[in-house]
């Protein structure tokens, strides 16, 4: 269960006296609390998908907020957001590499019958379902529209 992985890890980094890696770990633990006891969720430990989700969410703002930060050069910052970064993708699966991503993407366009650009939404569907938390939706999505504009699959 990834709480009981995060209380670790807390611990370890008490221990080791790193703070970055100690906040990052109390902000994800704390957005775990608060998902448990939002108002339908019974107080129950969250399930393995929506974990991952939280934790695609918090990777998500983090890169994001490093993007911003870097066009306004604010390099510090950046730094930050960026080492955070990697705490929280530590706890996410491994990601595809960009050849076994298209090889998938490339499947997933063949099963679903897409024939060009306009069939993006029907593929982006089944392609963010089938490789949620292994691939940014971002890239996915560049990649589908990249192999969906070269209809030479």
């Amino acid at each position: 269960m990834l709480k009981d992985t995060i209380d670790a890890a807390i611990k370890q980094a008490m221990l080791a006296k790193d703070k970055v890696r100690l906040t990052t770990l109390r902000s994800i633990k704390s957005q775990i609390m608060l998902a448990e006891t939002a108002e339908g969720a019974n107080g129950a430990a969250l399930a393995p998908d929506a974990e991952l989700k939280l934790l695609n969410k918090a990777a998500k703002q983090r890169r994001d907020a490093a993007t911003i930060y870097k066009e306004q050069f604010r390099s510090e910052l950046e730094e930050n957001e960026l080492a955070e970064l990697a705490i929280i993708e530590e706890f996410l699966p491994a990601q595809l590499s960009e050849a076994d991503l298209v090889e998938r993407l490339v499947l997933i366009i063949q099963r679903v019958g897409a024939q060009g650009p306009s069939d993006l939404g029907k593929v982006m569907g089944v392609a963010a379902r089938e490789l949620s938390g292994q691939a940014d939706g971002k890239r996915i999505s560049d990649v589908i529209s990249h192999l969906l504009n070269n209809t030479n699959l």
